[in-house]
């Protein structure tokens, strides 16, 4: 059966929709994390800029986005960033399709690695990250924090 929604890439025109989208499911997180997360304050023009920068992609249900993600070039790889699902979409496999659509876009770009950030405190994403084939390597902190706040995550791809 295929599923109720279709991913495509993220064009400028999407900047406000996925600005939406990222802040709906920031708010909605599974726990508060400190420092607050710099997604509540990106913007239309922000987004556009990252989208116009490197790319991205979304999902949408009809005409309506319910998922997006941001990605960049970064150390060799591609970096992850900002992948948000609406709370009312969650687990039918959007973030899955969506780090699927990264891995494309990384071999498309000959690119081996896919990289991103996630805080320590959000289990459930560092869990569903790890069972897409994500390993946590290193550890950071928040300017200003003396103790780790999030954790780097790493997925090798195979060469095809």
């Amino acid at each position: 059966m295929a599923p109720a929604w279709t991913i495509r890439p993220l064009t400028g025109g999407d900047a406000l929709a996925a600005v939406g989208v990222i802040h709906a499911a920031f708010r909605a997180q599974s726990a508060r994390t400190d420092p607050p997360s710099g997604a509540l304050r990106e913007t239309a023009d922000s987004v556009a800029a990252q989208i116009a920068a490197s790319g991205g992609a979304c999902a949408e249900a009809g005409a309506c986005m319910v998922a997006a993600i941001l990605w960049a070039e970064q150390d060799g790889g591609l970096h992850l960033g900002r992948l948000a699902v609406l709370p009312a979409w969650r687990r039918r496999g959007l973030a899955r399709a969506l780090v699927a659509a990264a891995e494309a876009e990384a071999y498309r770009r000959g690119l081996r690695r896919l990289s991103l950030g996630v805080r320590l405190v959000l289990e459930d994403n560092r869990r569903l990250f790890a069972a897409c084939g994500f390993v946590e390597t290193a550890l950071t902190s928040h300017p200003g924090y003396a103790e780790p706040t999030s954790v780097t995550m790493e997925k090798r791809l195979a060469c095809t």
